[in-house]
């Protein structure tokens, strides 16, 4: 099976998650940049079952790139994108956009809203095999 006449590529794979306040290991609330990396296995393990009937193995990433904060609170659209397809390599495209943030204030503490546009928090590509 070549790259190009892989009916796979451009499949798309999307989790929403919570970020809970227990996982806040900085001031002002920020997650640390592993959280979102572990996002990215868990989009690329669906994406692994739903394409090949496999959870796959991560191998490496390319290109991370953490361009805003992660904060407790937040709601993350988490996407997958298989861009290329080998005999056994994955390549895949993954982000993380921020599409709700919490709006705390003294009067109404448990304040949120919706981000228009969302915030693109972090970027990747990594490469997945599967048997």
């Amino acid at each position: 099976m070549t790259e190009s006449h892989d009916d796979r590529v451009g499949t798309r794979v999307v989790h929403r998650r919570y970020v809970p306040y227990s996982h806040a290991h900085y001031a002002g609330n920020l997650v640390d940049g592993a959280y979102s990396l572990g996002l990215f296995g868990d989009v690329a393990t669906d994406m692994c079952i739903r394409t090949d009937g496999d959870e796959g193995l991560f191998a490496s990433y390319t290109d991370v790139q953490f361009r805003a904060p992660v904060r407790a609170g937040d709601v993350l659209e988490v996407t997958c994108e298989l861009v290329r397809a080998g005999t056994r390599s994955r390549v895949m495209d993954f982000a993380v956009h921020v599409v709700a943030r919490g709006a705390a204030t003294l009067d109404n503490p448990g304040a949120a809203e919706v981000l228009v546009p969302p915030v693109v928090a972090t970027t990747a590509t990594g490469t997945v095999v599967v048997p």
